[in-house]
């Protein structure tokens, strides 16, 4: 009985021992299996912008969140020398300022990731402007840059001029997403919707245009004017408007073409916008020679005639000058209808105001929000200042800039306040900011998030603790063990039966 007793034990052993295992390697491999992240992809955008050129570059994990990247910028680099489209007659020109931010762009990211690094350029108003006024040169500019990248060791994907619209909606889309309207981790750290979060509304003002973005309270009323876009799983209906010849650069053409028209004196002019005792001579074409400037020409137009223009530094006049640069009787007073017919639905919420909103604002000394009257106060004693006393006032002196700030201060007045609507209850819902941690509020890296969408996400690596073939080994093995010590103590239980029944069926048979 003992010898029966040994390997049935031994057997419910194994078999145990078996089963044990099948299951601990089986845990193992699920529970401490880790999950490599295929790394880092990287995009290049270059914001080429009609007074300058910007190179941004983002990175995201390349697994992504809901179709759409989580990406940040790593790195700006501002473009030596004007936009492109000042290139128009040496389109040749434009590789030697590209090539000292490419440069450094190349040692940003890691160099067996160069190939597959997608490079957007991304051209606004500047060459908007350029391609009406002159189609072949605006296409000479962008097949030099196509010609530029293609000894770029980057994936070029094209040089594009984008619409109005889709600017004033990739400024939107940055504006929100850094400031984690779209996405926010929870407290497992994974990204996630948020919860009842509003979107703010987006006031770019750039070189050559403005552009104004926002989610209206009905979005069927414009329904014209709005675009839909998908973000993180979500759709969004964006009303935007992009009002060309109204960003900084040009409304001051403007300005100073309406001076010359008014002034008697050709030769001189005054200007109340400039501060006092700020001469400069500037070229007819530099404000004629522009498309926002051409219904203003006068008859006897010599491009390279001098226009010297004098600052007489008064705030007043100034503003009477800048409210001549907007069309407010087109509508008749319509309440959806600021000016130049432009038909708007009310402005409701937080607007974010960025690039030469933010410039301006910070000349003047101001930053974040504050009230209307602090601003009227902060622009009216900035305007009155001299250009000897202006060299002490600005934290960076450049002139080109601090002649126009109380020009922009003004134009910036009259669009807001006058264009679209707000008033002294409304103006402190916006917030005056030109960046959200290290990443620039631009067009550019709302352009790259919508790119993303079109990115494949790359798989997440697995790396388990044992190999596949090891793995698969021992499951069989160990199942191939259980099941041999099942059929053994099978074999065994039939033979202990067995010898129970023969004493019984002897003692019947045995004769007496």
């Amino acid at each position: 009985r003992m010898l029966t007793r040994t390997p049935s034990v031994v057997a419910q052993v194994f078999l145990l021992l078996s089963i044990v295992l099948v299951i601990a390697i089986a845990v193992i491999q699920i529970n401490q299996q880790q999950i490599l992240s295929p790394g880092l992809k990287y995009g290049i955008v270059l914001d080429a912008g009609s007074s300058r050129t910007t190179v941004y570059v983002y990175e995201w994990p390349a697994e992504k969140e809901n179709n759409t990247g989580v990406v940040s910028q790593t790195f700006k680099c501002n473009v030596k020398g004007p936009g492109i489209s000042s290139y128009e007659s040496s389109p040749g020109a434009l590789a030697k300022p590209l090539d000292d931010c490419l440069n450094k762009v190349k040692e940003r990211i890691p160099v067996h990731l160069h190939k597959n690094t997608s490079v957007y350029l991304g051209a606004t108003a500047g060459m908007r402007l350029l391609r009406l006024q002159n189609e072949s040169a605006a296409n000479e500019v962008l097949a030099s840059i196509q010609n530029y990248f293609r000894a770029q060791p980057f994936e070029f994907r094209g040089a594009q001029i984008i619409t109005g619209p889709e600017e004033g909606v990739y400024g939107w889309i940055t504006a929100n997403y850094l400031m984690g309207n779209f996405l926010e981790r929870n407290l497992w750290r994974t990204w996630v919707h948020p919860h009842r979060k509003e979107t703010m509304g987006a006031l770019d003002l750039g070189g050559a245009s403005t552009q104004i973005s926002f989610i209206p309270e009905d979005p069927e009323e414009h329904f014209n004017s709005t675009l839909q876009v998908k973000l993180y799983g979500y759709n969004y209906n964006v009303y935007t408007h992009s009002y060309q010849c109204y960003g900084r650069d040009e409304a001051e053409k403007r300005l100073l073409a309406l001076l010359l028209q008014k002034s008697n004196a050709s030769a001189s002019v005054d200007n109340p916008c400039y501060p006092q005792n700020y001469n400069t001579a500037l070229t007819m074409k530099y404000f004629f020679g522009s498309l926002c400037t051409k219904s203003l020409r006068p008859a006897n137009y010599y491009p390279n005639q001098l226009v010297n223009f004098h600052g007489t530094g008064d705030p007043g006049l100034c503003q009477e000058m800048v409210s001549l640069l907007f069309n407010f009787t087109a509508c008749r007073d319509r309440e959806d209808c600021p000016f130049n017919r432009i038909h708007q639905p009310k402005a409701t919420g937080n607007f974010v105001a960025f690039s030469g909103f933010y410039y301006t604002i910070n000349a003047l000394n101001l930053s974040g929000h504050f009230s209307l009257d602090d601003f009227n106060s902060s622009m009216w004693f900035f305007c009155s200042q001299s250009w000897a006393q202006l060299q002490f006032m600005l934290p960076k002196f450049e002139e080109i800039y601090a002649r126009s700030y109380c020009f922009s201060a003004n134009f910036i007045y009259y669009l807001l306040v006058h264009g679209y609507n707000f008033n002294a209850e409304t103006w402190p819902q916006i917030h005056f900011q030109k960046e959200v941690g290290n990443s620039s509020i631009a067009w550019s890296l709302g352009y790259m998030l919508s790119l993303t969408n079109m990115i494949p996400a790359e798989g997440k690596l697995i790396q388990l603790p044992l190999k596949p073939p090891l793995f698969t080994g021992l499951l069989i093995f160990l199942t191939a063990t259980a099941l041999l010590c099942l059929l053994f103590l099978f074999y065994l239980c039939v033979v202990s039966r067995h010898r129970k029944n023969i004493p019984r069926v002897e003692h019947v048979f045995v004769p007496e």
